[in-house]
């Protein structure tokens, strides 16, 4: 077969008869050439989108892709088999995956209506080595060679950019996702995430220890034209030569992004991939239809839509279990026989200590933010050892630093942090905490001088300094409750809370009081304007009445998180009320007091306090619950992060899994 082509090996000849209409036998030598021999002339820039719109046409009789990604995943095969691989080998990998991806960002982009078909499966009369495709699918082969390769290679000056582009073909073949709505359904077709979810459970778990170390460690090579021959002119070996410049602009931006100038050299391409893999694959659910229901006998399409959502459910994504079990290699000891809990065997042993500084140090980006919160809102274990740690600054300063700037945050950045937030205060340890973590200064905080303020009271402080920001620009009643929520979790526990915090505190309630005074007179005056007209009147009232409502509960927070500082932690918190008027001036001698006097004072009296007297009302206790279908909003805000930091543009057209003309989705989730 492999002598069927007799024509002259050029670069214009080998691209045209892949994406022809001849179907060219899989054990052709064709596909050889096409990956591994020297090309001396591009493809014009301009013919790009022309020549994969040809793929797009003939792949369905030809399976040129399905082809080629057998020889990738061959390739692969072959870079993992023997120790000591030779660097040709690798060079020719590199090839087939940039080749590969630019053909299938093209034919997924292209998907008319969302209705993606690659034509994955070969004809019945090819003639398939056994041996290697077994029983599998091509799909299930690819990203079976695709993971075992990232999991089982170590990153190394050969291997670099062979890691870096099966993360960024990964990324290309689950955007399938991108093609349909933001409620996952039952007729979705995502064959690589697919075939991802179907793997191993031991591959699995390799998979997400391997991404999280490639973002812990943050691996860097050195650059040198020798190691990296095949990306300089003159390289025998360039795939990109064929498809022109225009595509090598795609699938080499790693490259160019790696060696950026020093402004981003905090960035790292393998970290920031890894970590964008293992986002959108931890947030996939795959949508089924519940066994017994019948889509026939009720007469009803598949979508997911028309089908009631009692009557589907998600199938459990096996990374997102992995990540959730995963424990602290550090803690993980075997017993006095020798044998590890048999429950542990498939746990991923994670060195926490690297993480929570890795994250601390990145929490700037979005990416990092949303692991950080996948990470405490699913994993118990690593909740509990962010608590005991006594460095929370490492964390807590980076977030409150992004909302101090929420104008320069997406609303989505604000949220998540924000929950953040609640989901530690809901730790009584952490409260107090916080509050003896004195912080010598806050560089960034430009209004007003924080000089040895507790960690606490600058939390307080930024909370307040957000619940402003919203009021006046963003105006969403779950960011407010998310703030108010985490106020009253701190409020019993303040420990010397600082007296601008405290001003403040004071401050948001006569704030909230104005806007409610407000809208009560803005709503007696439209009141009077309607007259007699009854319809227009219950309108107005309903409408104005809601909100009104709104106002009076968050003033009632308000006021008991000020209850629960009074009643629990006065005697800790001497700056908070200047209510001992009457003791100082009973104990006031001639001349003027300083405020160090008078501070003394309120202290000495503030141990004799008891809140006897006041109204005991219950401690305020807000916990955070995912809402139910969380992956509405999860799935299009990871691959909002993902396209805008790839630094490549998918056909805006062909996306519908959020709009580029609307805002986001905001997470309809409240605190209990």
């Amino acid at each position: 077969m492999g002598s069927a082509l007799s024509t002259p090996d050029t670069a214009e000849h080998l691209v045209g008869s892949f994406v022809g209409d001849e179907s060219i036998p899989l054990s052709s030598d064709f596909w050889q050439k096409l990956l591994e021999l020297p090309f001396d002339a591009e493809l014009p820039s301009q013919r790009l989108h022309q020549t994969c719109q040809l793929l797009v046409e003939n792949n369905h009789n030809t399976r040129h892709l399905a082809k080629i990604l057998f020889h990738l995943a061959c390739y692969l095969q072959e870079s993992m088999s023997t120790s000591g691989v030779p660097q040709l080998v690798y060079e020719k990998a590199v090839n087939a995956v940039y080749f590969t991806s630019v053909f299938l960002k093209h034919l997924i982009e292209s998907a008319p209506d969302g209705d993606v078909e690659l034509y994955l499966s070969l004809h019945d009369s090819e003639s398939i080595p056994k041996n290697i495709l077994r029983d599998q699918t091509i799909e299930n082969l690819v990203m079976r060679n695709v993971l075992n390769f990232i999991a089982s290679i170590d990153v190394s000056p050969n291997t670099y950019f062979l890691h870096l582009e099966l993360l960024n073909f990964m990324i290309i073949a689950m955007s399938t996702q991108l093609l349909r709505g933001p409620s996952p359904g039952p007729n979705d077709v995502n064959p690589f995430l697919d075939a991802a979810m179907a793997q191993d459970s031991h591959l699995v778990t390799s998979v997400v220890c391997k991404l999280l170390l490639n973002y812990i460690t943050r691996p860097r090579v050195p650059f040198s034209r020798a190691s990296y021959s095949i990306f300089y002119d003159g390289s025998q070996n360039s795939v990109l030569k064929k498809v022109g410049s225009e595509a090598a602009n795609i699938v080499l931006l790693p490259f160019s992004y790696l060696i950026s100038s020093s402004s981003e050299g905090s960035r790292n391409p393998i970290a920031d991939s890894s970590l964008q893999v293992l986002l959108v694959i931890i947030h996939y659910e795959k949508c089924l239809v519940s066994e017994g229901y019948s889509v026939l006998k009720n007469q009803v399409s598949t979508s997911l839509d028309s089908l009631p959502k009692e009557n589907t459910y998600f199938s459990e994504n096996p990374y997102c279990r992995v990540l959730v079990r995963a424990t602290d290699c550090e803690l993980d000891r075997v017993d006095k026989e020798g044998n590890a809990h048999s429950d542990q065997d498939q746990h991923v042993k994670l060195p926490f200590a690297p993480l929570f500084d890795t994250l601390g140090m990145c929490l700037a980006d979005e990416t990092a933010v949303l692991l950080l919160y996948s990470l405490l809102q699913g994993n118990s274990t690593f909740l509990e050892y962010v608590l005991v740690r006594t460095d929370l600054d490492t964390l807590l300063m980076p977030i409150l630093e992004a909302l101090y700037d929420a104008r320069r945050r997406t609303a989505n950045q604000i949220y998540i942090l924000l929950i953040i937030l609640l989901i530690l205060s809901q730790d009584s340890s952490f409260n107090a905490g916080i509050h003896k973590l004195i912080l010598p200064t806050v560089p960034w905080y430009k209004e007003r001088l924080l000089l040895q303020s507790s960690l606490g009271s600058l939390m307080v402080i930024i909370l307040i300094r957000t619940i402003q920001y919203n009021l006046s620009k963003l105006r969403d009643v779950y960011l407010h409750t998310t703030c108010l929520a985490t106020l009253a979790n701190l409020a019993p526990h303040v420990h010397r809370l600082s007296a601008y915090a405290s001003q403040r505190l004071v401050s948001l309630f006569g704030m909230l009081s104005r806007k409610y005074n407000k809208l009560a007179d803005l709503r007696d005056g439209k009141l009077n304007n309607a007259g007699s007209n009854s319809i227009e009147r219950s309108s107005l009232v309903e409408d104005m009445s809601a909100e009104l409502q709104i106002y009076t509960d968050f003033l009632r927070l308000v006021l008991e998180i000020i209850n629960a500082i009074l009643t629990y932690a006065l005697p800790r918190n001497p700056e908070v009320l200047d209510f001992f008027n009457s003791r100082m001036d009973a104990q006031r001698m001639n001349g003027d007091w300083s405020v160090n006097e008078v501070l003394q004072v309120i202290i000495v009296n503030c141990r004799s306090w008891r809140a006897d007297g006041m109204k005991m009302f219950t401690q305020l206790h807000f916990t955070y619950e995912q809402e139910s279908h969380q992956e509405e909003f999860f799935i299009p805000y990871v691959w909002q992060l993902v396209l805008s930091r790839r630094g490549f543009e998918f056909n805006a057209g062909a996306i519908h899994l959020f709009s580029a003309d609307l805002p986001t989705k905001k997470l309809d989730n409240t605190p209990k």
